[in-house]
């Protein structure tokens, strides 16, 4: 099974850290700043957003160029082999991969004849009624998209910064023994109830 991050909701404050932390270890060993997490909200809870890394991985699936690959029971994205091509960010099933990027040396930022909203409207393979896909879809001249996805920190030997800079400890790192523990904890605790049922 497949190493992965997960968020106990009832415990997170919304205090965007491990975006923060996310962010700043990636950026500082020369991957795309962009956290690898987001953080989802409701009216009664956040929560952060994590690659769940999938056994049969839909992204690496998709992937033209083989740029994401199973390694250490991690789904892990290469960005130097990325074409910014988006195919996984759509196959993603829980929203994990966001594109991301940044503008190319002396690159205009100004064009004097493109309106990016325009553009975007204009474009006739994106439904007008799907905002989130016209979104992943969309393009800005002198900028290259990289797919951007949870890596687990694979080059922080104290693991994922998320799970570490978490003021709550809301944020957990669950491998197959993580999950044989809290499966034990569960069936204890049916066990109890039921014998607590039965004593009445």
């Amino acid at each position: 099974m497949n190493r992965f991050v997960i968020a106990d909701p009832s415990g997170c404050i919304g205090c965007n850290t491990c975006l923060a932390a996310c962010s700043e270890v990636h950026k500082a060993f020369g991957l795309q700043s962009h956290p690898r997490l987001t953080l989802m909200r409701n009216e009664d809870i956040t929560a952060p957003l994590v690659c769940h890394h999938c056994d049969d991985a839909p992204c690496a699936t998709v992937c033209p160029v083989n740029a994401i690959k199973l390694v250490d029971r991690t789904i892990q994205l290469n960005e130097s082999l990325c074409i910014g091509c988006k195919l996984c960010a759509i196959a993603c099933p829980f929203g994990a991969i966001t594109p991301s990027g940044s503008t190319a040396i002396n690159a205009p930022t100004y064009y004097e004849h493109f309106n990016f909203k325009d553009a975007v409207s204009r474009d006739i393979r994106v439904s007008p009624d799907n905002s989130q896909l016209r979104e992943t879809l969309a393009w800005q001249p002198g900028v290259k998209a990289i797919a951007v996805k949870c890596d687990l920190c694979y080059f922080r030997k104290e693991g994922p910064a998320c799970v570490q800079a978490c003021p709550t400890k809301t944020l957990f790192l669950i491998d197959s023994q993580g999950i044989e523990n809290v499966s034990y904890k569960k069936r204890e605790h049916e066990l109890e109830a039921a014998q607590h049922l039965h004593i009445r």
